[in-house]
């Protein structure tokens, strides 16, 4: 890719920074857009049987006409499908509809270099499109693929928004077993590559203030503590980490029908990532949240309950919950909300709103 397909990062990402959690007085101005599509490039299911659901278009049984091939010398026709791959990570393509005006953000990147990349070129995606970069947070499974993304473009030159924590040393430190230390993304490696990295521990607007990166979330339930036995290096050594306060969400308001939430692992709770953009927009009204909302395993158990329960009083239209979200939560989220809930799958594509 050549460097003049993508415009500065100034002009890209307008980014506004405003106060901190808890000192924000008044409600920003989110900017309705006409509709939103996202796209799953990135999640740990992939579904191939899965049909078309109320906004989502499945890439599966039906498209398989249309995917493309690999040569396979053990078939008689010579050649395969060339699947979709699934792994334990997060990304999903964000497009922006206003007007005529299409906006393309890629929000996190897998858990492996080629993944994301993979999957685009195989939804038939041109990673060239993608104007901004938006990481959620700093673990490997949110951030690895974007190694495949510069291998697949060239130089980037566009920005990647995070919050100022996410290159803070991580480990698993489990009683009983030795810690386990995560891999740390390069801040370096990132602007060697060509990326204008944006960091903000406060809400951002990008696209003429019709996307809101919340940054920093604050945290208002008493049930959503972040994750036990994660410990961060913030520079006297390694101490508890369970906030990552780095995670942070895309938020966008479809006209005539409310706030769309996304989240990565939703380390912030996923209740308190809504509220939160409730309270920056001054939007009540949900439309539809996606992404992992980390509640997987018998460490959160004791919160699916309250989570749910809460979800439920949030009304959304739709909820997708993805990644991390695990199978216990995911039950409990289609059986309170059978109406709005549906399973995601690699490759699928939600259209929100009415385009222009």
């Amino acid at each position: 890719m050549c460097d003049e397909h993508h415009p500065s990062a100034a002009a890209v990402a307008h980014v506004s920074p405003r106060p901190i959690p808890d000192f924000d007085p008044e409600p920003l101005h989110l900017e309705p857009v006409d509709a939103v599509t996202f796209t799953s490039l990135v999640d740990n299911v992939s579904d191939f049987l899965l049909l078309d659901e109320g906004p989502a278009r499945r890439a599966g049984v039906l498209a398989s006409a249309h995917a493309p091939r690999l040569t396979e010398p053990f078939f008689e026709q010579g050649e395969t499908i060339d699947a979709l791959q699934a792994e334990h990570g997060f990304s999903m393509l964000v497009t922006v509809h206003q007007g005529q005006q299409q906006s393309h953000i890629v929000f996190d990147a897998g858990m492996t270099p080629d993944t994301m990349a993979g999957n685009m070129r195989r939804l038939g995606i041109e990673p060239t499109a993608v104007e901004v970069v938006v990481l959620s947070h700093g673990h490997s499974d949110h951030t690895t693929g974007l190694d495949g993304f510069v291998r697949a473009v060239g130089r980037p030159n566009i920005p990647v928004v995070v919050h100022p924590l996410l290159w803070t040393r991580r480990r698993l430190a489990v009683p009983g077993i030795e810690p386990i230390e995560l891999p740390t993304l390069s801040k370096r490696a990132l602007e060697g590559a060509g990326f204008d990295v944006v960091e903000s521990r406060r809400p951002s607007l990008l696209f003429k203030d019709s996307v809101l990166i919340t940054g920093e979330v604050a945290r208002s339930t008493d049930f959503e503590t972040g994750m036990p036995f994660h410990e961060g290096d913030l520079g006297h050594g390694w101490e508890p980490d369970p906030l990552i306060l780095d995670d942070q969400a895309l938020i966008v308001h479809v006209r005539d029908a409310g706030l769309v939430v996304l989240t990565g692992c939703g380390h912030a709770g996923i209740v308190n990532i809504v509220r939160h953009a409730q309270r920056l927009t001054g939007v009540e009204r949900l439309h539809a949240v996606f992404g992992g909302f980390h509640l997987s395993g018998p460490l959160f158990a004791p919160i699916v309950g309250p989570t749910v329960d809460v979800l439920a009083e949030l009304a959304p239209e739709f909820v997708v919950p993805a990644h991390c979200t695990g199978r216990a939560a995911t039950n409990a989220i289609a059986d309170a909300l059978p109406d709005a809930f549906i399973q995601n799958s690699v490759g699928t594509r939600y259209e929100l709103g009415v385009p222009a």
